[in-house]
């Protein structure tokens, strides 16, 4: 059973978040030959004053 974790800074709407469920489901279905069934995508949201980009919070950049 393929398990896909997601990480990505908070902020995305629903809909966003099950187009990526979506469309990581089909990709690891094409990649592996994985019943729809059997695969399992996880998403964890981070805040952006816990998101580094280049040693720097998110939110200190404005993102």
């Amino acid at each position: 059973m393929p398990i896909a974790h997601i990480h990505m800074m908070e902020g995305r709407t629903d809909e966003q978040k099950a187009a990526v469920i979506e469309k990581v489901t089909d990709a690891l279905c094409e990649a592996v030959d994985a019943p729809r069934q059997n695969v399992r995508v996880l998403i964890q949201e981070v805040p952006n004053t816990q998101f580094g980009i280049g040693g720097k919070t998110a939110k200190s950049l404005g993102r």
